[in-house]
């Protein structure tokens, strides 16, 4: 017998709705994410929150809650507001949340960005997101305040922990005044319009843009996530957090732990596999996300039982059936399954059924309207199996991107629909299967690389005339980065002066790992752009260097 998706989560979110509204008398409050997280707090203050898989630290309900508050009083007597940005840097450690949740009480917009990034792409976020107030750790403050610098962007700096002369979230959180923790409440703001997430996304053209989620686009999107399950509260015991920060699928849980009540198990030290064999051998988690590059290495390297997995959930880039049915095998559950959706969309918009089409990730689910459309006419697929842009629209699509009208237009039509950019098909039972990205964004591990960024810097080479970047798929690493130079007539650039200009230049994400291909001409459409589709073809046969 086939298992569909269950409805419990959204049954559950509609209840826990009903209650904040009952204590608040404003309706809209059942989407304000912000006073989600705080009943789902005050409602258990013993329950275990979150653990430091890395320290053995763990940390109760009530004492997040205590922090949290204490931080939004500071962040207020800082002069910070609703509609203002505040940007999070640093791995997942106990102190993260409490600026996030904070924030999210007091409707200013968070920020998550990568806490290894150098100060050019620093510089080029902070122009985008124009932040308030930056949190980070305070061996990173010297890059933050240079890229504040070149950016023209004035914002606090706070770090998590001591080490600088810059003010500390122990200081924030030293508020003597008592009866002001006792008696706080979140800020009231129309959650339909009010910005919750500011998240780093695909772009096809420079940097990656930077999409803005309100609270009523995640209080409504990302429980989708959660279809699978039939028990709430607590469908989970331990979900274990391998994704930095920065991603979506650590924000779910940092969004949505205390709301569904069940425990955070999180490291604020690199995920290697030994350290992951550590973490699952002690702790049992039985639920997490992961991405298919990710789970490739574990399951080579981490000597750990993954038996103790009952739902393991894949996605950020395509998962092979191959590594479907290895990781059922070694997990000794049917619960393994394909995510498929976007930042855009705050979350998800497929189901999953057991067991699933071999190969599908997933069915539509109903939070959103969901159709394929040929890209080139613009016209409806309405027969199986023909392929098509995928297209959404709902209460979860995204308000568009920050500060950035020009993309905002090119990803939502004027009647509301999402152009998600990817290639799938349907069989006749609307069992969806992925095809390809039409995007340029290459991922390399848990990073997102904007070709078109790295092409910018290769170009300042003197020799260089035409460059286009592209990625080698790696079962392991995702795509190694690989730049194809044309040189300008009469120089003769070199491999190493190629990648040597991109280290000082960019992260370690970003190093050309796939090598340098030097060629006469770049392949071109008609319409003389870069051929990206054959490009990637052409650097599977060509020498690299």
């Amino acid at each position: 017998m086939v298992r569909r998706a269950f409805d419990a989560v959204h049954w559950y979110m509609e209840e826990i709705g009903a209650q904040l509204v009952a204590k608040t008398g404003i309706p809209s409050d059942r989407h304000h994410v912000g006073k989600l997280i705080l009943q789902g707090l005050k409602d258990d203050p013993n329950f275990v929150a979150q653990i430091d898989g890395a320290t053995g630290e763990s940390e109760t309900n009530g004492s997040v809650l205590d922090r949290s508050i204490r931080c939004a009083i500071s962040l207020t007597a800082l002069g910070l507001k609703k509609g203002d940005v505040m940007v999070l840097m640093g791995p997942n450690h106990l102190d993260f949340c409490i600026p996030h949740n904070a924030a999210l009480y007091l409707g200013i917009m968070v920020a998550c960005i990568d806490a290894t990034l150098g100060v050019n792409e620093l510089k080029d976020l902070f122009q985008a997101n124009r932040p308030n107030i930056i949190f980070g750790q305070s061996e990173k403050t010297s890059d933050i305040k240079k890229a504040l610098t070149v950016a023209e962007v004035d914002a606090q700096i706070v770090t998590f922990n001591e080490g600088s002369n810059y003010l500390t979230l122990a200081q924030l959180l030293d508020t003597p005044d008592e009866k002001a923790v006792e008696d706080f409440q979140a800020t009231d703001f129309d959650p339909a319009e009010t910005v919750g997430y500011l998240t780093s996304t695909s772009g096809t053209t420079g940097v990656p843009k930077t999409a803005m989620l309100t609270h009523k686009n995640i209080a409504t999107g990302t429980p989708t996530m959660w279809t699978m399950f039939s028990k709430f509260p607590s469908p989970v015991r331990l979900a274990l957090v391998t994704s930095p920060a920065q991603w979506l699928s650590a924000g779910f849980h940092y969004l949505f732990s205390s709301i569904l009540k069940y425990t955070r198990l999180q490291t604020s030290a690199p995920v290697t596999p030994e350290h992951f064999a550590d973490l699952v051998n002690k702790y049992k988690p039985d639920y997490m996300i992961m991405s298919p590059t990710l789970i490739t290495t574990m399951i080579m390297n981490a000597k750990c039982d993954f038996s103790c997995f009952e739902h393991i959930l894949l996605g950020g880039s395509a998962v092979t059936q191959d590594l479907m049915n290895e990781v059922k095998q070694i997990a000794q559950t049917d619960e393994i399954h394909v995510l498929y959706g976007m930042s855009e969309l705050s979350g998800i918009c497929v189901q999953h059924d057991v067991p699933a089409a071999p190969g599908s990730c997933g069915r539509p689910n109903g939070n959103v309207e969901l159709k394929l459309m040929n890209p080139v006419t613009l016209e409806e697929i309405t027969e199986p199996n023909v392929q098509g842009e995928l297209w959404f629209r709902g209460p979860s699509v995204f308000k568009g991107y920050y500060n950035n009208p020009e993309a905002t237009k090119e990803a939502l039509t004027e009647d509301g629909w999402l152009r998600s950019g990817d290639i799938l098909y349907r069989d006749e039972y609307w069992n969806l299967y992925f095809v390809e990205r039409y995007k340029l964004l290459l991922k390399y591990r848990n990073h997102q690389v904007s070709p078109v960024e790295i092409e910018t810097v290769i170009m300042k080479h003197p020799g260089v005339f035409h460059v286009a970047v592209t990625g080698i798929p790696d079962n392991e690493c995702g795509d190694l980065v690989v730049a194809c130079v044309v040189p300008k007539p009469g120089c003769s650039p070199t491999a190493q002066e190629i990648k040597d200009l991109v280290k000082e230049s960019l992260t370690d994400s970003k190093q050309l790992r796939g090598g340098v291909i030097f060629m006469k001409e770049l392949p071109t459409t008609s319409t003389s752009k870069v051929n990206r589709k054959k490009l990637k073809e052409l650097v599977l046969t060509l020498e690299r260097e």
